[in-house]
């Protein structure tokens, strides 16, 4: 995959890097943000000196008597049931986010995956928890390296369920009446190679001062661990003259909490940085890892995300661009700069000239938190106005491949969209996607439109 990557990385950051550099926090205005170094090959990472270890344990599943069933060795029946995939109850290592992937990218899973887990050191095990198996429309563009690369598998959403250290699992493939009235049998089977993944985030980044001190003369100053919310007038002043004359509705940069404020091993992802031209775009996605976490454990939700992502299904670093939690802390999330046009792996056809948002969490049945909503605002209003963006307007994209839209179509789309208008898909959940006009029109009036 890193080989793949190296000649399209070079040319992307050719083009991003004609970007101004007025992006930089204005003078006085502390936490500003490292740029991307020069055009003439792709930047290399930086790892920080201290990151949390987390780790990833993948453990092939096996075939199942009867997985409908909660006994945890029932003898085969005879039954379609037979076709599914498993494990009974066991010890396992502490771990808090599961998921389940497979060898081959484009087969799909056609069936269910349902886990419960217990809780470290409590004995008691929770619910059966229904995982979400239809992820393939997320994830790079067809026809891009990232798309292409060898180290893809197929991937189940993931699933965060706290600190556990006893897991069970079950797969079982859709089923359909035979004909003649003969019983059920299997719609399609189950891919090969399927496996659990079990995620340990590791423990939080150790604590560090907040106090932005000076670096010495010549001496590189460390990554921020967040950047602080900007006023309009100190966002517009990170731009030059001309650039903020041209561009007056730029949104106050909201605070966001840097890949090292999260606690990203930098040395998991792909080196160097891939980048578009524009950002025309936001789409909105729910991360469909359930609710059941705390504000204070998101960095831990991310860090394991991000290990889903990069681990286990092979992509090149974190798949969206940006995440909310849901108290409204906006999180940095693929590499290679907040101000940037970062290509992502979020929306299947329509990552290029786009940005995607991940509100953590699952939104079919919940209503999103009002923070949350309101964060997707101000992210937009700020990142969209950098590129002269009307939250509320329209934009045409061209579409790479997928479900809803053949590759090489030009489509119309809200400027702030949500993942199901560029892909049949739930995402980013139903009530979710009921806030998106909310969204539009807080986000143009941080911009100052009316």
């Amino acid at each position: 995959m890193r080989a793949n990557l190296a000649s399209s990385i070079a040319v992307s950051c050719a083009a991003v890097l004609a970007l101004p550099l007025s992006l930089a926090t204005p003078a006085g205005a502390a936490g500003a943000f490292p740029t991307v170094p020069g055009a003439a090959s792709a930047a290399p990472a930086v790892p920080p000196a201290a990151e949390p270890a987390g780790s990833t344990r993948s453990i092939p599943l096996e075939p199942l008597a009867d997985p409908a069933s909660d006994g945890p060795r029932d003898r085969v029946l005879g039954s379609a049931a037979a076709a599914g995939r498993g494990l009974v109850r066991r010890d396992v290592r502490p771990f808090s986010l599961v998921g389940v992937v497979w060898d081959d990218v484009h087969a799909a899973l056609h069936g269910t995956v349902q886990v419960r887990t217990r809780a470290t050191g409590g004995g008691l095990w929770s619910d059966w928890q229904s995982v979400e198996t239809h992820n393939d429309e997320h994830g790079a563009d067809p026809g891009t390296a990232e798309g292409h690369s060898r180290a893809l598998r197929g991937s189940t959403a993931p699933l965060w369920v706290g600190d556990s250290d006893g897991v069970e699992i079950r797969v079982r493939p859709e089923e359909h009446v035979r004909e003649g009235g003969g019983g059920r049998e299997p719609a399609a089977p189950l891919p090969a190679g399927l496996r659990l993944e079990l995620v340990d985030p590791g423990p939080e980044p150790a604590a560090e001062a907040r106090d932005r001190v000076l670096p010495a003369a010549g001496a590189q100053a460390a990554a921020p661990l967040e950047l602080p919310a900007l006023t309009r007038a100190q966002t517009l002043a990170t731009l030059p003259a001309a650039a903020a004359a041209a561009k007056p509705y730029i949104g106050p940069r909201p605070k966001i909490i840097t890949r090292k404020g999260w606690g990203a091993d930098e040395k998991l992802r792909e080196r160097g940085f891939v980048y578009t031209k524009t950002i025309k775009a936001a789409f909105v996605h729910h991360s469909a890892t359930g609710n059941r976490y705390t504000c204070r454990q998101a960095p831990s939700v991310l860090r394991s995300i991000y290990r889903y992502h990069v681990v286990s299904s092979g992509w090149r670093d974190f798949g969206y661009n940006f995440a909310v939690d849901k108290c409204g802390n906006i999180y940095e999330g693929r590499a290679g700069g907040v101000a940037k046009a970062v290509m992502g792996a979020h929306t299947l056809g329509f990552n290029t000239n786009s940005m995607g948002i991940a509100v953590l969490g699952s939104y079919g049945g919940t209503t999103p938190p009002a923070a949350a909503v309101t964060a997707v605002a101000r992210l937009t209003a700020w990142k969209l106005g950098l590129y002269g963006v009307n939250p509320k307007g329209k934009t045409y994209l061209t579409s790479g491949g997928g479900n809803l839209y053949k590759k090489g179509s030009k489509v119309k789309f809200n400027v702030i969209a949500g993942h199901r208008d560029g892909f049949a898909t739930e995402c980013p959940g139903v009530r979710l996607y009921g806030k998106l006009g909310t969204a539009r029109s807080a986000s143009a009036k941080y911009q100052g439109r009316r």
